[in-house]
């Protein structure tokens, strides 16, 4: 046998193994994932709040409780979380939101929300409906100094 054709076959084997092994760790991933929504549907309740202020920041700058600071990964504590500060009934509260709604909380409203434990899982308008904002996306630096360029060339900006 040839040299190439062990190499060949070495590297087929690794990767079928690479392939099992995600297969199996993608299954474990999908049934803790399944019981954490069982865990957040268990323990929803339905809330009025006024939304005073809505951030990204870092959960350790978030004024979450300490307790939450010890159970979360050592890896995701650096990481920006949207955290959202609101006031249900006398107390104000910092709640964490789901990325998908964070972007029609709107700021200085009452809404009814979802709330399981500090988690923010959905929004609905108490009066009228919500709107997402228009997209307000940062031009990137290079897209940026390429319309620079463009105005002292005197050329039409590109969209």
């Amino acid at each position: 046998m040839q040299t190439w054709t062990i190499v060949l076959l070495v590297i087929l084997v690794i990767l079928v193994a690479a392939v099992i092994a995600l297969y199996f760790l993608g299954r474990k991933a999908q049934r803790k994932q399944a019981e954490q929504e069982r865990q957040l549907e268990a323990y929803k309740q339905n809330v009025t709040m006024l939304v005073i202020d809505k951030k990204k920041m870092k959960l350790k700058d978030a004024g979450l409780p300490q307790a939450v600071l010890d159970n979360t990964p050592k890896l995701l504590r650096g990481s920006k979380l949207p955290i959202v500060k609101a006031k249900i009934g006398p107390q104000i509260v910092t709640l964490v939101s789901d990325e998908k709604i964070f972007d029609i909380i709107p700021v200085k409203k009452e809404v009814k929300a979802t709330v399981s434990g500090i988690y923010l899982t959905s929004v609905r308008a108490l009066r009228g409906t919500l709107t997402p904002p228009a997209d307000t996306k940062k031009k990137g630096w290079f897209k940026r100094n390429v319309e620079k360029l463009q105005e002292k060339a005197g050329a039409k900006p590109l969209k």
